[in-house]
């Protein structure tokens, strides 16, 4: 039996492989379907600031608030962020078929620290980038969880030829992981002290760990 089966295993494994990227694709090309550019996303966190709501499943008063503070930080960010000039080179010639697709909620503290910075590197490297919400995209999620989560923000590298991702970052810069994955294995949860903390340390990054981790993905394909 084992001498019949072993020669078709191989078929069996790329057959599998093949309907797996099959079935990623279809969910991208969905999601894609439904996304909205980065300015149209920042209308939408603004409208629910306006509106006291936030998106995602679940509104509550916190999760509205949140999102009155990103909007705050995305104005700010969208103003004060800067590419190093060293980069702009590699950036103006960029030239792969690809685009930015980002997994986020208006009430992510992370996403709205990281955004600003993820929109200046695809605009400089011609990529477009869309936007697409956690909760009204499952399936997407569920394919690029971090540590078996649902954390965003999520920065999906699509190959625009085969539909299929190439490359992802998030939810945090290197550095920050590396901050909160320290205090998890110190204290097993992040406090509202510690969750203050660290968006100093974000403000005080002024997005150059996001740039730099960005840099590398790009170069990396």
């Amino acid at each position: 039996m084992s001498h019949i089966l072993l020669p078709l295993l191989p078929y069996r494994m790329y057959k599998l492989a093949y309907f797996c990227a099959m079935e990623l694709q279809q969910i991208i090309k969905e999601a894609a379907a439904r996304s909205i550019s980065y300015l149209e996303y920042r209308e939408l966190v603004a409208t629910h600031t306006e509106n006291h709501t936030n998106t995602g499943a679940e509104t509550t008063e916190a999760l509205a608030e949140y999102t009155k503070l990103n909007n705050q930080r995305l104005k700010r960010l969208d103003k004060t962020m800067k590419l190093l000039p060293e980069n702009k080179e590699f950036l103006d010639a960029f030239k792969e078929d690809a685009y930015f697709l980002i997994i986020t909620e208006s009430w992510c503290g992370d996403a709205a620290q990281t955004m600003p910075m993820m929109n200046k590197v695809a605009e400089a490297a011609n990529v477009p980038l869309r936007v697409v919400l956690r909760d009204d995209n499952p399936q997407l999620m569920d394919e690029f969880l971090t540590n078996g989560g649902r954390a965003i923000a999520k920065l999906i590298l699509i190959d625009n030829r085969k539909g299929l991702p190439v490359a992802t970052w998030g939810p945090r810069p290197t550095n920050a992981t590396a901050y909160v994955a320290a205090e998890k294995a110190a204290k097993g949860t992040l406090s509202p002290e510690f969750k203050q903390e660290l968006q100093n340390w974000y403000n005080k990054d002024k997005g150059k760990d996001t740039e730099k981790d960005l840099l590398q993905m790009l170069k990396s394909i």
